[in-house]
């Protein structure tokens, strides 16, 4: 039985990265197709995040009374569809549309996934399984810019089709996972009440805010303007952009795969410094890399710094919170990611406006140096 939650757990895990790692190695045939800017592309992330700001705190208010696959199940079936759909429309402005609805669909996958884990595990073993998770989640981010690169080459559309991976998934969902689920619809006051007290923290605030910047240097920095800085500065194609792209996260995947190792050397505020560390010293050498074999240390740094933060976080948060109160807390944590994610490319966008792709980088440098800042003054781990 575990052996078939882990597999859906960790299947719905790759079809939440999967709607921006898959797409966005296809950005520049986008721009040439719609006849729009780096910037406007973009779009695609902003559209797709933003639904998770305001539905996630409703997502897990319903998946602590009503059950994680009450929830699960409907959200993969309405991924996969508008991804279908997303494919085979021709207008911009109605694509747009079509990822707004997919959003609503991913809202809740990376945020239910996480609070599985703490549902079904415990101790030593949460973070262990948190490690397997997070290489799961890169070996996703690994493997889809590739394919979407590839799909992209015969056609801006085709890295949509992907999405459809939804589906199977949800039907695996409905007749294998056997997870606990809470004994009785609560009180809605006493639930918020406590979700409160478990909240508001100086280190559970110090983390949400960690993860509202990590994710605007991945989709801001790295995701919106890596495939710019290659496409500009070393004519590539999307089959080469995806292939780089995939580069950090094979070693984001035996970063996290090594997790277990790591927590028994470092504590998790040193790992967490070291990793922001990390990205400062990839956002500084993008902005200067010109040749593609100025891009491998970056890719390297950016891909450990990411092993280490993302299970590092997600491990310590689903700790604050009672299985009673675990989805309305990890619900707010995915409110802030979602924050960072739809956010990031417009923070980032406004570095790259005042001076283009070297300066976006520098824009993901300064907000390394701002989590550096976080991490000694508000985690008390």
């Amino acid at each position: 039985m575990q052996r078939k939650n882990l597999t859906v757990i960790f299947l719905s895990t790759l079809i939440a990265v999967m709607g921006v790692a898959s797409i966005t190695p296809a950005f520049p045939s986008i721009i040439k197709h719609f006849g729009i800017t780096p910037t406007q592309v973009t779009l695609l992330i902003t559209v797709f995040t933003f639904p998770g700001i305001f539905l996630a705190p409703v997502i897990g208010v319903l998946a602590d009374n009503f059950g994680r696959k009450t929830i699960l199940i409907p959200s993969l079936f309405l991924f996969g569809l508008a991804g279908l759909a997303c494919f085979f429309t021709k207008n911009w402005h109605v694509l747009l549309v079509l990822r707004f609805f997919q959003g609503i669909g991913a809202a809740s996958l990376g945020m239910l996934n996480v609070t599985l884990i703490g549902d079904l595990f415990s101790g030593p073993k949460r973070g262990e399984i948190m490690g397997y998770n997070a290489s799961v989640l890169s070996i996703g981010t690994a493997t889809y810019p590739a394919v979407g690169g590839a799909l992209a080459m015969a056609g801006w559309q085709f890295p949509f089709l992907l999405a459809l991976l939804g589906v199977p998934t949800a039907f695996m969902v409905i007749f294998w996972l056997k997870n606990p689920e809470p004994d009785k619809k609560q009180n809605l006051a006493d639930y918020l009440k406590r979700t409160w007290k478990n909240v508001n923290q100086k280190t559970v605030w110090g983390l949400f805010i960690l993860n509202v910047l990590l994710f605007v240097i991945l989709y801001g920095a790295y995701l919106s303007y890596f495939p710019q800085l290659m496409t500009e500065r070393m004519k590539s194609s999307s089959l080469q952009i995806g292939l780089f792209m995939s580069g950090f996260s094979v070693v984001t995947a035996i970063t996290s795969s090594q997790l277990k190792r790591i927590n028994k050397i470092l504590k998790p505020k040193t790992q967490l410094q070291i990793g922001f560390t990390l990205y400062l010293v990839s956002m500084l050498l993008l902005s200067f890399a010109d040749e593609w074999w100025k891009l491998l240390f970056p890719i390297v740094t950016f891909g450990m710094a990411h092993g280490m933060i993302i299970p590092g976080v997600q491990t310590l948060l689903v700790g604050f919170a009672p299985i009673t109160e675990r989805a309305g807390f990890m619900s707010i944590n995915s409110m802030v990611l979602r924050l960072g994610q739809t956010t990031g490319p417009i923070i980032i966008g406004f570095f790259y406006a005042l001076g283009g792709t070297g300066t976006a980088f520098i824009g993901g440098a300064i907000v390394a140096v701002v989590m550096l800042i976080i991490s000694f003054t508000m985690l008390k781990l």
